[in-house]
């Protein structure tokens, strides 16, 4: 089955990004752990995320342009984080987070709208 670039490009990206939120904000909830093992651990998640977000720029490349894969991983990354600090570290999302991420996605579509 050949699925098309943009599916899988998003699809690695998404996956990427929800390791790459775990390494960098899981964390957060085991502030007694040493620094040391805590970087050491998001190492080892992070590694996980190149598997993924490597290959998805490889396939998207050609496709988007390397503006909008950056566009397309920052709106993804946004999106998971703001999930799993709901989710997982229990912080309240507010409206001027739905405002601020509202002019984040306009500023994507400036990036993907062709201007020529």
């Amino acid at each position: 089955m050949n699925l098309p670039v943009p599916v899988v490009t998003i699809g690695l990206l998404v996956l990427s990004n929800l390791f790459m939120t775990v390494a960098w904000y899981g964390h957060l909830k085991f502030k007694a752990a040493p620094i040391a093992i805590v970087i050491l651990v998001s190492w080892g998640i992070a590694f996980f995320e190149y598997l993924l977000q490597v290959p998805a720029n490889r396939i998207g490349y050609g496709h988007f342009s390397a503006a909008q894969l950056k566009t397309i991983q920052e709106v993804i990354s946004l999106s998971v984080f703001a999930g799993f600090s709901w989710l997982y570290l229990g912080e309240r999302l507010g409206w001027q987070h739905a405002v601020g991420f509202s002019l984040i996605c306009a500023g994507a579509w400036f990036v993907f709208h062709d201007w020529g």
